[in-house]
């Protein structure tokens, strides 16, 4: 597991996952609107905020898309004064294009990794590159072991393992509406599986499935439904019950 220089007391904490529409070509205005919600959530909260939720996949402004990923790290730096802040965004990195899922806190970019499996089905491979698998790993932010699987990642039950001993699971979507059975139970599934909070981000887009939500480690499923922000608290020890209740050899 890596670990992070900062540290903090996991106690208190809040979970916070959020909903909201992102506006194509309009990124300006979902950079306010994600601002705006970080900045409604209580101090000491883990907050997750759908894929690509500054620009969507945007592929007709892409340098737009791209040049907002700059200003956007930059005011997310300013807004994780003890707040961790979970999302991804499309970045430049050298010649190529990715999909950084980032973790920013008390104003520092503390764990960036590109997504390592892109959704072929919707020409992500045509537009970016993918990340290496070796990076998904448990990180320590805050004394809270956290895991992240972007979007597509959810499908792939070697990821899950690969979390196996997380705290909290944030899942940031832009997941097709077609299938939002489908990220529902898998959501579930893998707070259930894991024995740990998932905290899920998918956007308000018509096309999405707008099932933000929390599980808890014994998987009761809560959704945003129609609240931009859904808000539990965050209790180490209701992780620690369930792992000795139902021994399945997770440390």
């Amino acid at each position: 597991m890596e670990k992070m220089i900062k540290q903090d007391t996991y106690q208190d904490y809040k979970l916070c996952s959020l909903l909201f529409d992102s506006v194509i070509a309009d990124h300006q205005k979902n950079l306010d609107t994600l601002l705006s919600l970080v900045a409604k959530c209580p101090k000491k909260s883990v907050i997750v905020a759908p894929e690509v939720c500054l620009s969507g996949f945007d592929y007709e402004n892409y340098d737009s898309a791209l040049d907002i990923a700059l200003l956007a790290t930059e005011k997310l730096k300013e807004a994780s004064e003890d707040k961790i802040i979970i999302t991804t965004m499309l970045e430049r990195n050298g010649n190529k294009i990715f999909n950084f899922a980032k973790i920013f806190y008390n104003g520092e970019v503390v764990y960036q990794r590109a997504k390592a499996k892109l959704f072929r089905f919707g020409n992500e491979h045509k537009y970016m590159s993918e990340g290496s698998v070796e990076d998904i790993k448990i990180v320590e932010v805050g004394g809270i072991k956290i895991g992240i699987l972007v979007c597509f990642e959810l499908r792939f039950k070697d990821f899950w393992q690969k979390l196996e001993g997380c705290d909290i699971i944030a899942i940031p979507s832009w997941w097709g509406v077609l299938r939002s059975e489908h990220f529902r139970v898998l959501t579930q599934a893998l707070a259930i599986i894991n024995q740990c909070y998932v905290v899920a981000s998918d956007s308000l887009n018509e096309n999405c499935t707008k099932l933000s939500g929390i599980i808890r480690p014994h998987g009761l499923d809560e959704r945003n439904m129609d609240r931009a922000i859904l808000e539990i608290e965050y209790n180490v020890r209701e992780i620690e019950s369930m792992r000795r209740y139902m021994d399945v050899g997770i440390g």
